[in-house]
């Protein structure tokens, strides 16, 4: 099949197709006469499984590794476990700092709720802004949260 019926098949774009050939994951063959790109079943099976891989986080990188494993035989499972349990620490630290910055902003718009814009006079950009406190490091932010 043509990239753009692997792309049907799959539900995803040709360029995605395209990507993730450029980038290593799918491996077509060449039709000898005109050169085209063509794909199997097994490029079908290996870009849902990108997709899939992809809705846990994986990036690009780590999924030719992942694929890299499996291509030469070996399971690439406790990678995969390994990965993920690295990064959700991180991806909970993520959430907190989005959940901080949330709270900001929904404290800036409170705070600024009913001020005159103001126009740029050479000694103020934006009094909205500008009118915001001081950032905080992270430990006074979270006390002051706290409140």
């Amino acid at each position: 099949m043509k990239v753009s019926d692997l792309a049907r098949l799959a539900g995803v774009t040709a360029e995605t197709v395209r990507h993730y050939t450029r980038e290593r994951l799918l491996h077509p063959q060449r039709h000898p006469e005109n050169g085209y790109q063509l794909f199997g079943q097994t490029d079908l099976d290996r870009l849902r499984f990108i997709q899939r891989a992809r809705t846990l986080g994986f990036g690009v990188a780590e999924i030719r590794d992942i694929l890299d494993h499996a291509d030469h035989g070996d399971s690439p499972c406790p990678m995969v476990r390994d990965l993920l349990a690295n990064r959700l620490p991180q991806i909970r630290e993520q959430i907190r700092e989005l959940e901080s910055l949330a709270s900001r902003m929904e404290r800036a718009l409170a705070a600024w709720d009913g001020m005159p814009d103001g126009t740029p006079d050479g000694h103020s950009i934006c009094r909205l802004i500008e009118s915001f406190p001081e950032p905080l490091d992270a430990d006074q932010e979270t006390t002051e949260e706290a409140r």
